[in-house]
């Protein structure tokens, strides 16, 4: 009886017992993505909607970095060396997707020394150069129709800066490159809205104080080093409520633009 008994015991159990599978072993490493901001001011980490995008907009599982710098053009951002910065990022490995957000026009109009490209052939060349060296450093490139600034004239926005949009869109659809008209879209908000409802979308009130800077020596230069620029009313620059109105036209733009990125924005 004791023999059939141990039978029967050992028959109930299982044929073998599985190896332990420790927690490391059974995490599926995951597949990150990558977006980077490249552009002037209205994209900036001070005045622009870049920092309420990266901070609101994405998840994450898609790196957010801002490289867009105040003052700069489109030729005056490559010279300085930024465009090398956002270059070597593209080229950092361990990412699924990198996309790059590249939005100019506002230099690059006359009257800026240092700064103003020639709209007919210097403007498109820079935006071409962009678009290639973005491909060639196996990332994908979404061109930006610049920001419109708030600017009225007789109760109609004065959009200065459509032939720089149109420039970027005539280049977008001869390079098969995703499109984002901030422009456009922002532009025809503005004018709905009207100049009492847009200027409070600058950084601070129209009859406020200058808001000091976080620091004496700051400014948006070449110098060392570089910190927060003075905040101060105008229609071009944006505080906190511009950006987040703008950061959202922008996140439905990619998400119409670029279906691929969709899962990792957050409207």
């Amino acid at each position: 009886m004791r023999r059939l008994a141990l039978a029967l015991a050992l028959a109930a159990l299982p044929a073998s017992v599985p190896a332990q599978t420790s927690p490391t072993e059974a995490v599926k490493p995951i597949q990150p993505s990558k977006i980077i901001l490249v552009g002037d001011s209205t994209t900036a980490v001070w005045g622009g909607w870049g920092p309420s995008f990266c901070a609101y907009h994405v998840t994450s599982f898609l790196a957010c970095i801002n490289l867009a710098r105040g003052g700069r053009s489109s030729g005056s951002y490559r010279a300085e060396g930024s465009w090398a910065v956002a270059l070597n990022e593209m080229r950092v490995p361990g990412y699924q997707n990198v996309w790059v957000l590249i939005q100019f026009g506002h230099n690059d109009q006359p009257g800026k020394p240092g700064r103003s490209t020639d709209l007919r052939t210097e403007f498109p060349a820079n935006i071409r150069r962009y678009v290639e060296e973005t491909r060639a450093a196996g990332a994908k490139p979404v061109l930006v129709t610049p920001l419109t600034r708030r600017m009225f004239k007789d109760g109609k926005l004065d959009n200065d800066l459509e032939p720089w949009a149109a420039a970027i869109r005539q280049a977008a659809a001869e390079m098969h490159v995703p499109l984002l008209d901030l422009n456009a879209e922002s532009v025809a908000a503005v004018q709905a809205m009207g100049p009492v409802a847009a200027d409070r979308f600058a950084e601070v009130p129209e009859n406020a104080a200058a808001a000091p800077a976080a620091s004496t020596t700051a400014t948006e230069t070449n110098d060392q080093p570089m910190g927060p620029p003075k905040q101060s009313f105008d229609r071009t620059h944006l505080g906190v409520e511009g950006a987040h109105y703008f950061s959202a036209m922008v996140t439905r733009e990619l998400w119409r633009a670029v279906p691929d990125i969709r899962r990792m924005l957050v409207r």
